[in-house]
């Protein structure tokens, strides 16, 4: 309720004091956030982009071995958000968590600059041939790679949810400023990307992995310091139930208890609080929905499970969380094409013609920049033009649904792996031409040719990477907004796991006897083309996954308090989208 010019949601400063609009919270509070989020991605993806190379460089990997343990890496560090959100929403708050998560994540960060940078961490070379890395040199190597990931885990899901939570959404002008937010959040996220991708990838391989390492850790360190200037004007949210996660588990409970109990006719006799108790807990109800109706049966008044019934509001909470789950899956395999970037295409890379000029190498890993910038160049577009564009077109605030949106993001994805397969193709002809085998022998073919496949990955990107992180943000129930965050992350991170997977059985089980294998040491002699052509083939098959499941999804309706003890219903009317995308 607004008070004095206080904001309507509830939100109240660090010491719990309400907080007033005009002074807190919108961009000016997330401006000292975007800032923590470029120079994190920057580390991140500084770290991630070239970490293949590192390994079987520097600590002398194989090519199975160092893709398996990049993917498990990444991985990790997109799952352990899981436990940071968890930690967030029960016990600490977003901005605690983050406090704690930040400092083990530059803990790591020194670390790893450390194992990069000292003779006695690092494998000796005698005229050019290297030792194997020591288990004592390995081990801090990768203790530092997962201090890391564990530091991820507390600041990834709840800097972007923290940043959402200074709009305001009683306030219809913050309201509409928060559709923007997260495209501008993720343009400061592809900027970092893009620096560690052009810059920190050639300062490694041409200055030495130190500095390359060192840079990210000194801008970590500085944005920190911003970051924590603008806490008079940050707001933050109050946990208004002690446990948010406590009703997946009690719904299910409580209806597995009442399942011999008959539904009633009208969904209105389930039971549920009086409005008046939402207006005056500052909770939202969420309004009935015909879909997982097995769930219903928690309402059931005077069930047979010895105690209260669940109200209507946490059995639609449970609901949408299983909703998001089944759209959830049929992520994994676009996640698991996103994690080619930063393995496979980087190998590919390596084996063609990266020469600019007489004199200049372009690193393999470089070329990721083009994702980022294709991202850089899409999201404004996406932003100023395409969305009043369809927003014209179609009423919807958004311009297209959030559904629509992941959806046009998959067919460009799958676009992608196409092309790559095509080019890949290519490379193995023009191999068998010039009867190329070493594994260091150049294929005289541009690396630019790889050029199509990044750049339609970074557009897809701006559809789906941002459209997904929306997504499970807007969906999720009101006090498991971090959890639901991880939707997100942990996505893709199981990709990463996925990808990790597959390239180890493919692996083994394409290596028998006088076969090649599909991903060898060797690319020169082996069959990438038939693993982007399976990559192609689940990509293709998942597509049809995403719209049957899009097509089931049924969008949260809430009722908010407004002004003086009024209500309004904050719903999405339920429409089938020209490509069969129900919301």
């Amino acid at each position: 309720m607004e008070t004095k010019g206080f904001t309507q949601d509830g939100t109240v400063d660090l010491r719990g004091r309400p907080v007033l609009a005009s002074k807190t919270g919108k961009w000016n509070a997330c401006a000292f956030l975007v800032g923590y989020e470029a120079f994190e991605r920057m580390a991140f993806y500084g770290i991630a982009s070239n970490l293949v190379n590192y390994l079987t460089t520097q600590l002398h990997e194989d090519t199975v071995s160092s893709v398996r343990n990049v993917n498990s890496w990444s991985g990790s560090a997109w799952i352990t958000p899981i436990l940071g959100a968890y930690i967030a929403d029960t016990y600490l708050g977003r901005f605690w968590t983050f406090t704690v998560s930040s400092l083990i994540y530059v803990m790591g960060m020194i670390m790893l600059t450390t194992a990069v940078s000292l003779k006695s961490l690092k494998p000796t070379c005698t005229n050019g041939i290297c030792n194997k890395a020591s288990t004592s040199q390995v081990a801090f190597f990768y203790i530092s790679l997962y201090t890391i990931a564990l530091g991820a885990g507390g600041t990834k899901p709840n800097i972007s949810t923290f940043g959402a939570d200074q709009f305001d959404d009683f306030n219809p002008h913050e309201k509409e400023l928060k559709v923007s937010f997260f495209n501008w959040w993720m343009f400061s996220s592809f900027l970092g990307a893009l620096f560690a991708t052009l810059g920190l990838v050639y300062i490694q391989e041409n200055l030495g992995w130190g500095l390359g390492y060192g840079v990210p850790t000194v801008g970590l360190l500085v944005s920190l310091v911003v970051f924590y200037l603008g806490t008079p004007i940050y707001r933050h949210k109050v946990r208004k139930t002690k446990s948010p996660a406590r009703d997946l588990i009690q719904v299910p409970v409580t209806a597995f208890k009442n399942r011999k109990l008959q539904l009633p006719q009208n969904p209105c006799q389930l039971h549920e609080h009086e409005p008046q108790y939402y207006i005056n807990s500052g909770k939202r109800q969420v309004h009935y929905t015909p879909i997982f109706r097995f769930l219903d049966k928690a309402a059931v008044k005077d069930g047979n499970s010895g105690r209260p019934p669940c109200t209507v509001t946490q059995v639609e909470g449970t609901k949408l969380v299983l909703g998001m789950m089944l759209i959830w899956l049929v992520t994994l395999v676009p996640s698991t094409i996103w994690a080619q970037i930063n393995t496979l295409f980087v190998k590919q890379g390596t084996t063609l013609d990266r020469s600019l000029g007489s004199s200049f190498q372009i690193p393999a890993a470089s070329l990721g920049s083009f994702v980022t910038l294709s991202m850089l160049i899409s999201v404004p577009m996406y932003d100023r033009y395409f969305v009043p564009f369809m927003r014209r077109k179609t009423g919807n605030p958004r311009g297209i649904t959030l559904l629509q949106r992941l959806g046009i993001g998959f067919v460009i994805q799958v676009i992608a792996i196409a092309i790559a397969y095509a080019v890949e193709v290519r490379r193995m002809h023009v191999i068998r031409v010039h009867q190329i085998t070493g594994p260091k022998q150049i294929v005289p073919m541009n690396i630019f040719w790889l050029l199509p496949q990044y750049v339609l990955l970074g557009i897809a990107d701006v559809f789906n990477a941002i459209g997904l992180l929306e997504f499970f943000y807007d969906q999720s129930p009101e006090d498991m907004q971090s959890l639901g965050t991880t939707f997100f992350t942990s996505g893709i991170g199981i990709g990463n796991f996925l990808n990790s997977f597959l390239v180890t059985m493919v692996d083994k089980l394409t290596d028998r006897g006088e076969h090649k294998s599909w991903i060898g040491d060797n690319l020169n002699d082996s069959h990438l083309d038939y693993y982007y052509g399976f990559l192609l083939v689940i990509s293709t098959l998942n597509l049809g996954a995403f719209i049957w499941a899009s097509s089931k999804y049924v969008y949260k309706r809430e009722t908010k308090e407004v002004n003086e003890g009024g209500i309004e219903m904050d719903s999405k009317a339920l429409e089938i989208s020209p490509l069969g995308l129900q919301v």
